[in-house]
This record gives C-alpha cells, structure tokens and sequence, in this order.
C-alpha cells in the first residue's frame, strides 16, 4: 500500500485538477460576455438552429406525413416570428405535432 503522503498528494492532485477543470469555463467566457460576437451568435443561431432541424427534419419526409408535419411546422413558424421565443414556438410545435400524430394514428 502507499505512504500517506502519497495517497495525500495524489488526492490534493485530483482536487486541484477537478477543481480546474470546473472553474475553467468560467474563466474562460467572462471576458466573451462583452464581446459583440458572442451577442450577434446568441441574437441569430436560435433561428440558424431552428432552421437545420426544419431543414434535417423535412429532407426525407414522405407526401403522407405532411399532414401531421406540415400543420406543425407552419404554426412553429408563424409563433417564433410572431412571439420571438424559440422555446415557445419549439415545444408548441412539437406538441402540435404528437397531438396531429396521435389523433391520425387512432382514426
């Protein structure tokens, strides 16, 4: 077995390390919450984001689940330009969507 003073150096080694490793981000992005880009990139990759995941979402999309897609992304649309709240118009959409799914499955 190791010497105490091994297992006390070994153990203050992982402290510091773990403790820097936590702390490191935020050392990090304090000086970034001044910076004009960091403000433009969290004014405008909400919707850059938004966009993807439509784009991502759509791409092998067949003609029959455009009834239950369609609705669903037109009224996520229409509240995130209407509202400007991407969590809203995400998770209305999304609800939307499983109610159209759920209601066409069982008809």
């Amino acid at each position: 077995m190791p010497d105490t003073g091994y297992l006390i150096a070994a153990t203050a080694l992982c402290s510091v390390i773990t403790w820097s490793l936590r702390a490191l981000p935020f050392a990090v992005l304090a000086p970034l919450r001044a910076s004009g880009t960091v403000e433009y990139l969290g004014r405008h990759m909400p919707v850059g984001v938004m966009l993807i995941l439509a784009v991502y979402t759509l791409r092998d999309i067949a003609p029959a689940q455009l009834l239950v897609t369609g609705p669903a992304l037109a009224v996520t649309l229409a509240l995130h330009l209407w509202r400007r709240n991407a969590v809203l118009s995400v998770l209305t959409g999304t609800a939307l969507h499983v109610a159209l799914t759920t209601i066409l499955a069982h008809t």
